[in-house]
């Protein structure tokens, strides 16, 4: 009955561990697919994310697909700020997952809804802003109130995806959240 049991035990590992990395195989090809040259890159910071914001590479790539399309275009088709700005996205989530106790599946989603110009969420991330698009304007607004005050253009601007994940991240590092 032991060996019966051990046998299954080490059937289902390996059926978890071939799923895990096919898996990960689509993710990757996800990944070469939308940040072509700089998918390296990408791919580094997910074998990396399980330091920089506690997730599995998978979960990594997986979070990174989900909004890069909107982040690429907003970069005017700039995978290797894509990237940048991608990594330092995800870990803002993480960041704020960790210090304000919102569930990270709930933080992501609510970037997601920022991607595609849908700021309900935005109280998800518990910065003191209500979940409407003037809200995150108010956001943008405080950010580049920052940006001004530290002697940079403030010209970030709510068209951009890219401008909205730095706006959180100035306003997450004012408040000692990164």
């Amino acid at each position: 009955a032991g060996t019966a049991a051990a046998a299954a035990g080490v059937t289902a590992l390996t059926k978890a561990s071939l799923n895990s990395y096919a898996s990960y195989e689509q993710l990757v090809g996800g990944v070469e697919t939308l940040f072509k040259d700089s998918a390296r890159t990408v791919q580094n910071y997910a074998d990396q994310a399980y330091k920089t914001s506690g997730m599995s590479a998978n979960q990594y790539m997986s979070t990174v697909t989900s909004f890069s399309a909107s982040m690429i275009k907003s970069l005017g088709g700039d995978t290797k700020a894509a990237a940048e700005m991608s990594n330092q996205a995800i870990i803002d989530m993480s960041d704020n997952a960790n210090k304000m106790g919102t569930d990270i599946t709930s933080i992501q989603n609510a970037y997601q809804g920022f991607a595609k110009q849908n700021y309900t969420m935005l109280d998800n991330l518990k910065l003191g802003y209500g979940g409407t698009k003037s809200e995150m304007e108010r956001l943008i607004a405080d950010a580049n109130k920052v940006k001004e005050a530290n002697g940079e253009m403030a010209d970030l601007s709510i068209d951009s995806f890219a401008d909205v994940t730095e706006a959180i991240h100035i306003i997450q590092t004012e408040m000692g959240i990164t």
